[in-house]
């Protein structure tokens, strides 16, 4: 081993030492200003339609400029949430160039551009009325993250030595024991929101910080009494509801609808997975519900793989969209785009040229009628599935909406109940009047949504 003479140990100290001054919280420097004025549209939580960018591979630039160019687009689907994945420097130490490896928690990677440049984009989702959430990853750094320095700021061994979580060796276990940590965090976190006008966040692997440590951020967040925030856990723990996040993510929802695509599960798993999901929330919490996002359409497939093609996965977005829950599009997925966006999201770009108008048509039609109707958003559910067709009622008031959706690729008779059969309807997207007798024919993958208004 060389040995380390007395000179070059006094410079690695003394560059440790301005290390060490760089990561500290800085409590004693002013926030900085607001930036643009707070938005005023941010939807309530049993109205969020949410949209994924994944920024490198939503455009052949990977910037943010290629997603400004869409946002009409994205705007047209009925979309009023856009949530983007982390905008960060990417570690390069141990690296794999995941963008989930957070180099620098107050800066931009300037591989998608400028602070300037992610203002344009909040600025044009505004004015479009729809609010920005930025992922945001606080269980684990790069391990080129200036904050390394502090070396409490991590989980150690009994060596000493900083581990990493999980199998994810690329990145740093934070320590959520040490509270100047804590409030590093909470200060970048709260620095995002009035540098760059965002309007919420989407926080990477939930459940790995402890919950009080959410507790702490939202509540100290939802203090900027100028913004209306809202908070999306990926995680699947009931404490987040109470740690004050408005959404929890769809793990269990997509794990049971792949089985019952692929292992003939029975539909009725749904309600089961409902219940489990939705233990501890009040107030409108829930969950976020999809049929893909950046991780597992790069580990699993696209929709088109695992629903059925195009028809089959739209047959499971009407429940995804209408029977509990807040449904999220992940970009490409509006188009069937039919090729998985891999990890880590540079060789591949979605080409918005190629794509399917029927399917983008029938994402919106679907979106629109949920805008539209509340009672759909807000209607008190009842099931009525079988083992292959998805049914539900949502009641609000005097209103009834149904939905009967055949996630089978194969013709099911299904037999209405009692409370269902030999009455009239509307097709709640023509107008077009019906009568349900004692059964309905439905051939594979379609779907109805019917609606009528009790006197």
């Amino acid at each position: 081993m060389k040995k380390t003479t007395r000179n070059s140990a006094a410079a690695i100290s003394l560059c440790l030492f301005f290390a060490a001054s760089f990561a500290q919280p800085s409590g004693d420097q002013p926030y900085p200003p607001q930036y643009g004025k707070p938005f005023m549209g941010v939807p309530d939580r049993l109205n969020v339609v949410m949209y994924q960018v994944n920024t490198r591979a939503f455009s052949q630039e990977g910037n943010f400029k290629g997603v400004i160019a869409r946002l009409d687009s994205i705007k047209a689907l009925g979309i009023n949430v856009i949530y983007i994945m982390p905008i960060y420097p990417v570690g390069e130490l141990k690296a794999t160039n995941s963008p989930y490896a957070t180099k620098d928690y107050n800066a931009i990677g300037s591989e998608f551009g400028t602070l300037d440049d992610f203002r344009e984009l909040v600025d044009g989702a505004h004015q479009r009325k729809m609010a920005v959430m930025l992922d945001v990853v606080v269980n684990h750094t790069s391990w080129d993250n200036p904050w390394i320095a502090n070396k409490d700021w991590y989980v150690q061994d009994s060596s000493g030595n900083i581990k990493y979580p999980k199998n994810w060796k690329d990145v740093a276990q934070l320590n959520f024991n040490n509270q100047d940590m804590r409030l590093a965090l909470i200060r970048s976190m709260k620095s995002w929101v009035l540098k760059a006008n965002i309007d919420g966040f989407r926080c990477d692997y939930a459940d790995g910080p402890p919950a009080d440590f959410w507790e702490q951020a939202i509540d100290t967040l939802r203090k900027i009494k100028s913004h209306k925030l809202l908070f999306l856990a990926e995680g699947s723990r009931i404490s987040n509801y109470k740690a004050g996040f408005d959404f929890d993510f769809g793990f269990r929802f997509y794990a049971n609808l792949k089985n019952i695509y692929k292992n003939n599960r029975s539909v009725k798993s749904i309600d089961t997975v409902n219940a489990k999901d939705y233990e501890g929330a009040t107030d409108g919490q829930g969950m976020v519900r999809y049929l893909t996002n950046h991780d597992v359409n790069s580990s699993d497939g696209t929709p088109l793989d695992l629903f059925g093609g195009e028809k089959g996965s739209m047959a499971a977005f009407v429940v995804i969209a209408y029977m509990k829950g807040i449904p999220m599009i992940y970009n490409g997925q509006e188009i069937a785009n039919p090729f998985r966006l891999v990890f880590p999201f540079t060789k591949d770009h979605i080409d918005w040229s190629h794509h399917s108008r029927e399917v983008t048509g029938e994402y919106k039609k679907i979106i629109g009628l949920r805008n539209k109707d509340e009672t759909v958003r807000k209607g008190e559910l009842t099931s009525y599935s079988s083992d292959d067709v998805c049914v539900f009622s949502k009641v609000l008031g005097s209103k009834t909406v149904l939905v009967l959706s055949n996630l089978r690729d194969r013709t099911v008779i299904y037999t209405m109940p009692a409370a269902l059969a030999n009455k009239r309807w509307k097709d709640a997207f023509t107008g077009s009047e019906t009568t349900l007798g004692g059964s309905v024919d439905l051939q594979p993958y379609s779907y109805m949504v019917l609606k009528k208004n009790d006197p």
